[in-house]
């Protein structure tokens, strides 16, 4: 898998429904193996629902969401860059 470029500022993935079963895109995989397996989980906000993690290289902040509460797990995942206000505001860091 790739890790995360630095011009990259938002990764949102999308569920697919092949006919009988929902399944992740690409994105939604990448995502998945950068929050296994490369990225460091910082915290959670007050709400439980948000992760904050951040690249080991570059020391970016990213957030991983799911921003669709109408559906089972929130939805496919979006990670995002936050700036570090955003970091401190949301994350009391």
């Amino acid at each position: 898998m790739m890790k995360l470029k630095e011009k990259e500022i938002l990764l949102k993935g999308k569920w697919i429904f092949d006919g009988s079963s929902m399944s992740g895109d690409e994105i939604c995989n990448r995502i998945e193996w950068l929050i296994s397996n490369y990225l460091i989980e910082i915290g959670t906000d007050i709400s439980g629902w948000k992760k904050l993690y951040q690249d080991p290289e570059d020391k970016r902040y990213w957030e991983l969401t799911y921003p669709e509460s109408e559906l089972q797990g929130g939805g496919a995942p979006i990670l995002k860059h936050l700036l570090m206000i955003d970091v401190e505001k949301e994350y009391k860091i």
